[in-house]
């Protein structure tokens, strides 16, 4: 394990669908002969006479194709990319498209999704074009029971507009009939601990009934090291606290879920389906960290701390729709979910002092429940020549109630604790949406969307409402230049926002048990405003062969009343809690490669090849420079990945590379965060023994480097520093899949 020094602190205080369907048609029919005009002549002999073959052919539409005849830019990603490395949930797939990026630490997660850089609500997470309520968790979702991943960097009128950086909406099998019985056997070994896990997927049909059950059992174990530094110093350069920090933990979590899809299709060729998700997991786990404290007159905190925490949480959520086509031609899709959920945890810690006497012993105990219900649909018809229409609605509502309990020493932390939090939210929206075929070489799309959401919260008797509405016109266009069919021009004008969290919202105070500048409490703020933004889309892609594509695009983002967290001393105590501080604008160009090697060179190896690289600009304004950037948006990254299918033997090799520079992003007038580069190489192999027994071997995270954090906080002529570096480790996955 490395360790910081006080010298790198130093150098951080000085430096540190119906929007976009693809219209691909089935190549018509061979032509039929022309009649003959000749004299006619005695027929043949029966034996001579012959019928006339008539080959009928077309093409199926591919992810690519899907993406070049969108009229607003997305990218598709079906099968093919979902079954290439033999991903054990969604999260692991997301880290490898263009333009995405995973938070937190390398094999970890836990850091949320990111698109342009930008996550903590300014990426939009979808699944069926609906937001996932809460406990809800991508690492809970197989790739099985998924028919696709749409990557859209700007927003449209059909789906909600909070989405500043992009939205990824996961589109669900439910038109898919799988015909065989599959059975997928995994061990996952990290530093020496195996997370085994065994998924079963069983399809079934019964006249118009046709269906899916799909269920996995999954225990992972983790084990943790840390090292922290914390030190504060006056201007003048005299230390007055030093601190060193060595944590370890183990963690054991258990997994259950269950999916079952069942699907009708009426005589009136109407089709319903209902897909159900069923999630409980079951966390325990075991901390112990040692305080070294080298300078200081006040007696540290603590010399050993020990605890121990337990979690619990059970999450369902049912998506249903229904699908009607009128004899004109208009089609309606309605769409509909409820959900619930609940979770429970606790957890203690005991400090010991250096003579290894008790000193302190805290409790923590939160119990939550949440309900969610969904209502929407939309209608579509082709009016007149080249244009589509459709308009919809979307209605939602979702209510959470939480009961804390905080004790210090068996006496309450804060004067609330153990009373209720409930919270209760409610979102409308209606949109219209026009798609307009120009020309042959141009189309247009044209939306309006307007949204509202209201939250009313209670906690310890007092009642707080927060109302915003959003009205966002979109405009996406593409052309394709005459003459050079494989090469397209996309331009986009949005309007989209970012909606204040919940929990920033309803203010449950969250208390810091180490309180200082670099460790504050955390509460709420009930005035909270939407972030809005407006932005441009330019984007040029050039087409290779039949799945291969080069393109280069750039972006703009004008943000108006930014939020961020501020830093303050309150009563005696260091509160971060967070506010409208402003506007900013973010800016990048992000290119992108996907190609075959034989399509390119001949007698080339059959090689898939793929790249891409992102550069982001970001300005807030109010905030001195340099590094005055948006929340943790790395300035660059890039991923380069291959796929090579050996000739002589029934086996594939493939790989990928994803690198993210050090972020140091000055937050505001006194404080000033840093997150340590990340490397992140995994490998896979996968051979065919036949078509129904698959082997993967697969290796993540394989260069295993810590990952660093640190946060600096200058207030009244001190500076308080804390740095943190956290082991990673390799993992190496063996998955053998079955037809059975």
């Amino acid at each position: 394990m490395k360790k910081i020094i006080p010298l790198a602190c130093a150098a951080l205080l000085n430096g540190a669908s119906g929007y976009a369907a693809a219209q691909v048609a089935s190549e018509p029919a061979a032509a039929q002969p022309a009649p003959d005009t000749t004299p006619a002549t005695p027929p043949a002999p029966a034996a001579e006479n012959k019928l006339q073959q008539v080959t009928v052919t077309g093409t199926r539409a591919n992810d690519t194709e899907a993406r070049r005849n969108a009229t607003a830019a997305k990218m598709i990603f079906g099968r093919e990319e979902l079954d290439r490395n033999g991903d054990s949930n969604v999260g692991e797939i997301l880290k490898r498209l263009p333009g995405v990026t995973m938070g937190g630490a390398p094999g970890r997660g836990g850091g949320g999704v990111r698109m342009r850089g930008l996550g903590n609500g300014y990426t939009q997470m979808l699944v069926n074009g609906e937001r996932p309520p809460p406990g809800f968790s991508l690492e809970s979702l197989a790739p099985d029971q998924v028919e696709r991943i749409e990557v859209m960097h700007g927003p449209v009128a059909e789906f909600s507009t909070r989405a500043i950086a992009g939205t990824i909406n996961i589109v669900l099998r439910e038109g898919y009939q799988q015909k065989d019985i599959q059975l997928r056997v995994t061990d996952s070994i990290e530093n020496g601990l195996h997370s085994p896990d065994v998924s079963l997927t069983v399809p079934g049909k019964q006249g118009a009934l046709t269906w899916l059950l799909n269920g996995s059992v999954g225990v992972r174990r983790e084990r943790d090291e840390s090292y922290s530094f914390d030190q504060d110093i006056l201007d003048s350069g005299e230390i007055q606290k030093e601190q060193e920090i060595f944590g370890r933990g183990e963690r054991r979590s258990t997994r259950v879920h269950l999916g079952p899809r069942v699907s009708y299709k009426f005589e009136n060729g109407d089709t319903l389906t209902y897909q159900q998700f069923l999630m409980h997991a079951k966390s325990v786990g075991t901390t112990d960290s040692v305080l070294a404290q080298r300078v200081g007159l006040i007696a540290p905190e603590y010399a050993l701390s020990q605890g121990t925490s337990d979690s619990t949480s059970t999450f369902t959520r049912g998506f249903g729709n229904w699908v009607h086509r009128f004899e004109g031609g208009g089609k309606a899709d309605v769409k509909f979910g409820l959900g619930g959920g609940r979770s429970e945890s606790d957890s203690e810690r005991y400090h010991y002092n250096a003579d290894g006497a008790l000193t302190d012993r805290f409790f923590d105990g939160d119990e939550s429940r949440s309900t969610s219900f969904s209502f929407g649909g939309k209608y579509t018809k082709r009016v007149g020549t080249g244009h589509t229409l459709a308009a919809g609605w979307d209605i939602e509502t979702g209510s959470r109630s939480t009961t804390r309990v905080s004790l210090d020493n068996g006496l309450p932390q804060f004067e609330d604790s153990g009373s209720d939090l409930s919270a209760d939210t409610r979102r409308l929206a209606a949109f219209v949406q026009d798609e307009w075929d120009i020309s042959k070489t141009w189309s247009a799309y044209f939306g309006l969307r307007w949204e509202g959401i209201r939250t009313e919260s209670t906690r310890a008797g007092a009642d707080v409402e927060n109302n915003t509405s959003v009205f966002s016109p979109v405009l996406h266009t593409v052309w394709r230049i005459p003459g050079f069919e494989k090469d397209q021009i996309r331009a986009s004008y949005t309007h989209s926002y970012k909606s204040p969290d919940l929990n920033d919202l309803i203010a449950a105070p969250s208390f810091s048990r180490l309180n200082s500048a670099t460790r504050p409490d955390r509460i709420g703020n009930p005035d909270l405003k939407p972030e809005l933004a407006k932005g441009i889309d330019i984007a040029y892609e050039h087409y290779l062969g039949r799945n291969g594509i080069i393109s280069a695009s750039g972006f703009v983002r004008n943000i108006d009343n930014l939020m961020r967290r501020e830093i303050s001393l309150r009563n005696g105590r260091w509160v971060s809690s967070p506010a409208n501080i402003g506007s900013a604008r973010t800016s990048g160009i992000e290119l992108e490669a996907k190609f075959q090697l034989a399509e390119l060179m001949t007698d080339a190896p059959d090689v898939d090849f793929r790249a891409n690289y992102s550069r982001f600009w970001s300005d807030v304004e109010g905030i001195p420079g340099p590094d005055n950037r948006l929340d943790q948006q790395a300035k660059q990254t890039a991923n380069i990945g291959f796929d090579y299918r050996l000739k002589a033997v029934p086996l594939t090799l493939g790989g990928g590379f994803n690198w993210t520079p050090a972020i140091e992003v000055q937050t505001s007038l006194t404080e000033r965060v840093s997150t340590g580069p990340k490397r992140q190489l995994d490998l896979y192999g996968l051979w065919k023994f036949t078509p129904d027994l698959h082997l993967r071997v697969s290796g993540s995270n394989l260069l295993g480097e810590d990952y660093d954090s640190g946060r600096i906080v200058h207030t009244g002529g001190l500076s308080q520093t804390s740095f943190t570096a956290a082991r990673s480790y390799p993992s190496v996955s063996v998955k053998l899949e079955m037809k059975l």
